[in-house]
């Protein structure tokens, strides 16, 4: 059920360049459990992406509506959001398209006196991860940005926007079938306290795990726990093969 052009994406980790070879010691059956390693670590991690992107389009709208009580149609406001912004949103997200194919936001529409927007709450449940953020930092007021930056104890917007796009950028990956198990981010992360990174790596696939469980953290004390023991129980079962182990170690770069 792989296809062998699917396959041929975890044939290419076990070549050698080099020697312009496959290793001689490496079975089709461990170039299909590496396809099932990555397979199943998607899995896993979507679903706690997926509780962090909940989590911060819940507290964007609360915030950022709470500051504009009156104002429920504020990400189209230029007085609120950058001119640039609002006009791509404007021509490029909240098409026809987009309203009709949108179950609330087509019955809000049918309304007579619905207006041009439906109010953030309901739009939001529509965009993506990426476009929840992007509508974060085109946000004018500073301050409204930082209220959501705290609580997930982080003081620095940058830092955060760092930690978050990390997120977005496995997010992605998990979703689109793309190869996970030697992903590396294009940026390293800033050190932050809270997080333990590796012999100081901050850019493995193992980094963007931490990162996970960090937002995770400042969710659920308890769903932080269960993130916890199901990472570890993934890795220490997979590292009882020896070829997955080195990859664990050496690609993942799984120390714990």
């Amino acid at each position: 059920d792989i296809g062998y052009y699917r396959l041929g994406f975890y044939c290419y980790y076990y070549y050698d360049k080099n020697k312009n070879e496959f290793d001689q010691n490496i079975k089709i059956s461990d170039i299909v459990n590496l396809y099932y390693l990555d397979i199943d670590l998607k899995y896993l991690l979507l679903k706690y992406i997926n509780r962090i992107e909940i989590n911060f389009r819940t507290k964007l709208i609360y915030y950022v509506s709470m500051k504009y009580k009156d104002n429920p149609y504020w990400y189209v406001d230029e007085n609120i959001m950058s001119e640039e912004y609002v006009k791509d949103f404007k021509e490029k997200i909240y098409t026809e398209k987009f309203k009709t194919e949108n179950l609330a936001l087509k019955k809000h529409h049918e309304k007579p006196t619905s207006g041009d927007y439906a109010p953030c709450w309901k739009v939001f449940e529509y965009l993506t991860f990426g476009s929840i953020i992007t509508i974060f930092n085109n946000i004018k007021d500073e301050e409204v940005r930082q209220r959501v930056c705290d609580k997930y104890n982080i003081k620095h917007l940058n830092k955060f926007n760092l930690l978050l796009n990390s997120v977005r950028l496995i997010r992605n990956i998990c979703a689109h079938s793309g190869v996970l198990f030697d992903y590396s981010l294009p940026k390293s992360v800033s050190t932050i306290p809270q997080i333990n990174f590796n012999k100081g790596d901050r850019n493995s696939l193992d980094t963007s795990i931490k990162i996970i469980g960090f937002f995770i953290e400042n969710i659920s004390v308890n769903r932080y726990q269960d993130f916890q023991d199901e990472i570890k129980d993934f890795f220490e079962t997979r590292k009882k093969d020896t070829v997955l182990a080195s990859v664990i170690k050496d690609r993942i770069k799984y120390l714990d």
